[in-house]
């Protein structure tokens, strides 16, 4: 493990800026427009997200960014928990990840939902937490047949499920902090322009 010498306050401030850059790092922007010339951000759902890549780019292409999304959130965690953070500072470090994937310094604060980066972050930290919260995806996915609704409940679900399940210390923090920014992501899409993605298409005209 690294030696901590600094404050814990002003190390978690540190790696969660660290954090939020890596989670910044826009790929499915970037391979899109490499792969297609288009913008993931203008069609289809317009998130920058690893399903949208796949529509508009291909299969390949939205592996990629998937795999690069679980990336930016598991290493800046990996370093914090490496150095030595308190529990709470690598939650706020796996937050400030998911935060840059939403809300991307290097692509004009438009980016994507926030979950591959989440689930990088807590494979980082613990795989069993990781597997629960995927599998919790899963089963509402397919049981809403609603992939929005699915994952801000899953979001919001994360933090009481690992405290039913014993699980404590940096995962506890990360599915309560990380589920917090999922959740109000989803939520911010809600009340602007894409309520058709709560309510059913023959609702909304």
């Amino acid at each position: 493990m690294l030696q901590m010498t600094t404050h814990p306050f002003f190390a978690a401030l540190i790696f969660s800026l660290l954090g939020y850059l890596s989670g910044s790092l826009p790929f499915a922007v970037w391979i899109t427009r490499a792969v297609k010339g288009v913008d993931v951000r203008k069609t289809g759902s317009k998130h920058a997200t690893t399903t949208n890549t796949i529509r508009q780019a291909g299969f390949g292409p939205g592996v990629i960014v998937g795999i690069l999304d679980i990336t930016k959130g598991f290493l800046p965690v990996y370093f914090a928990t490496q150095a030595g953070l308190p529990a709470w500072g690598i939650g706020l470090t796996a937050a400030a990840a998911v935060a840059g994937h939403c809300w991307p310094l290097f692509a004009g604060f438009h980016g994507g939902m926030g979950l591959a980066t989440t689930g990088g972050a807590l494979l980082a930290v613990n795989w069993l937490a990781f597997l629960v919260g995927l599998a919790v995806l899963i089963a509402l996915t397919l049981g809403l047949k609603h992939g929005a609704r699915a994952s801000v409940i899953t979001g919001v679900l994360l933090a009481p499920l690992y405290f039913v399940m014993g699980l404590r210390g940096p995962v506890l923090w990360m599915g309560a902090f990380a589920g917090l920014i999922i959740a109000i992501r989803f939520a911010i899409d809600w009340r602007r322009e894409y309520k058709e993605l709560w309510l059913d298409r023959s609702q909304t005209g």
